[in-house]
């Protein structure tokens, strides 16, 4: 007699808390340094231990988060050291995605990122940082995808990852009242087809701000 045994959901559960504490941590919902306990993750996912338990250690290993040898479990804190670091990242990684989005940036995505860009006004008239942070990622991954190098932009996403919380406590020293400038400039150069306009715009809009946090 064959005996059917019910699939074990742990490794669904796992993915379940994985990717909804990545985009928590992505989009600035945990502020820099916060704590993460194991109980407190079960409890607002709905699993046991172990999906909360291999979901940290899968961004810890990211860079997401951070183990002490105590075994506290936190995002990491801001230091100047670890924002010129991934300040230079995303100047390396982007630009070049940008530069590879160029010969392919057609019409319709111009379209999209001014719709985008659109909706990034009205975060920040609402003075919504999670949806500020949200609408940018979009509007950058928007035109990257164009670059069609899946390898640089799942490298780009893991700096972002990392920036997270760091983007949360920028949008609050920022205190913006409008939509970044440097996104119109990036527009403007994908419709004139001007690489190195489009090169700095890029440069600038990703590294400008997390400058003002080293100061």
């Amino acid at each position: 007699m064959l005996i059917q045994t019910r699939p074990d959901p742990s490794p669904a559960a796992h993915e379940r808390v994985y990717r909804g504490l990545r985009t928590r941590i992505m989009h600035g919902e945990i502020a820099p340094g916060e704590s993460l306990t194991l109980r407190g993750i079960g409890r607002e996912f709905g699993v046991s231990m172990t999906p909360a338990r291999e979901s940290i250690r899968r961004l810890v290993a990211e860079g997401a988060l951070t183990l002490s040898a105590s075994g506290r479990v936190s995002t990491p804190e801001i230091t100047n050291d670890r924002i010129e670091e991934l300040a230079a990242l995303r100047s390396l990684l982007e630009v070049e995605l940008a530069s590879r989005a160029l010969p392919r940036a057609h019409i319709a995505l111009i379209d999209r990122l001014q719709s985008i860009n659109g909706g990034i006004t009205e975060m920040v008239e609402r003075h919504d940082a999670v949806g500020y942070i949200r609408s940018n990622l979009e509007f950058h991954r928007a035109l990257y995808l164009r670059a069609q190098a899946p390898a640089m932009l799942a490298m780009a996403e893991t700096v972002w990852l990392q920036l997270g919380p760091t983007m949360r406590k920028l949008y609050g020293r920022l205190r913006r009242s409008e939509p970044p400038h440097y996104h119109r400039l990036i527009i403007a150069a994908l419709k004139a087809g001007d690489e190195p306009g489009l090169r700095l715009a890029v440069r600038m809009d990703v590294t400008q701000g997390l400058r003002l946090l080293t100061t």
